[in-house]
């Protein structure tokens, strides 16, 4: 446990992995349960980990941002996905729900303060558990802020980020009816839905590969493909969160809110060439969250991009250094 820092990190720059010492699934009420695993030191800095998607679920992969040897590292999978129950499940499944679900884990496993980590809706999750849960927060590290806002969803599902990758675009849009593809969300969910599972797997095959495509910088020539499980999961919840933005107040909830967390430091990392969320997205957030300080590194949307992992390990590492 008191090896240097430099003998801890694996060729890609990360610590090496590690296996949990808890596991377990959490009642969480409305037929739910959720999966919740904690590795690293058990009485060390309590970090909670929030995935993206939503419906992407947690990896092992996000466990080797946190120096096992000082962070209590809690990773979850929301409502709906991952190893939680029942599987691609929408009903009572609303931001305020996740929002209750983070606030039990942390009253179950008797933690008073965390350090929230998210990237892009797990930004989006943090900044809500933040605001209604301000006091419990000790610092937040965000990388490829979404604010959850119409606007970003007209840039990547009407045609903004389209026009940089008209041939991805094409395939996506192509799948839907001319007639209907003036709202791509609306098309997509009435398929997502329909009941007929094949089609709800073509459908979210095609979502998926849209949204993964653009991800990283250097492979966008690929196609992205997943389980057919896995892909109707994340289009379906997606699908359902964006349709119903998320069940907000409002479509600037988080922004019109910034001030119950103006007080908590944070960092927020975005890559310059992010077209999932565009960068101002994070330029508003910054200029109004003050004690918040935004880096702009060469790269996409994803966590693996090379320049956000090195960014957000260098911040981790900072913030154990200062909390030790």
């Amino acid at each position: 446990m008191h090896e240097t820092i430099s003998r801890l990190y694996t060729d890609d720059g990360l610590y090496p992995p590690i296996q949990p010492f808890d596991v377990r699934m959490l009642s969480v009420g409305d037929g739910h349960s959720i999966y919740v695993e904690q590795c690293g030191l058990p009485q060390g800095l309590p970090v909670i980990c929030l995935h993206g998607g939503p419906g992407g679920g947690c990896s092992p992969s996000m466990r080797r941002f946190f120096d096992p040897r000082f962070f209590r590292i809690v990773l979850f999978d929301q409502r709906g996905c991952g190893k939680s129950t029942p599987m691609a499940s929408v009903k009572a499944n609303t931001a305020s729900h996740l929002i209750a679900d983070i606030e039990h884990i942390r009253q179950t496993l008797k933690i008073d303060q965390y350090i929230l980590f998210g990237g892009s809706w797990g930004a989006a999750l943090a900044l809500l558990y933040a605001q209604a849960y301000s006091e419990h927060v000790r610092h937040i590290v965000l990388r490829g802020v979404f604010l959850m806002t119409q606007s970003e969803l007209n840039w990547f599902y009407g045609g903004g980020a389209g026009r940089f990758w008209p041939e991805k675009w094409a395939r996506f849009q192509s799948a839907i009816p001319q007639n209907e593809q003036h709202d791509l969300i609306a098309a997509y969910h009435r398929r997502l839905f329909s009941g007929d599972y094949s089609q709800e797997v073509e459908y979210g095959q095609r979502w998926h590969e849209w949204e993964m495509s653009l991800c990283k910088m250097e492979d966008r020539a690929k196609t992205i493909r997943v389980s057919s499980e896995y892909a109707r999961t994340f289009a379906k919840l997606e699908c359902h969160y964006f349709i119903n933005k998320a069940f907000l107040e409002c479509d600037r909830q988080i922004i019109d809110n910034i001030e119950k967390i103006d007080h908590i430091p944070g960092h927020i990392v975005h890559g310059r060439y992010d077209v999932v969320c565009p960068p101002d997205s994070a330029w508003e957030l910054a200029q109004r969250w003050h004690h918040a300080k935004l880096e702009y590194v060469l790269a996409g949307h994803a966590l693996s991009e090379p320049a956000i992992r090195d960014k957000l390990l260098f911040i981790m590492n900072s913030l154990r250094d200062q909390y030790y």
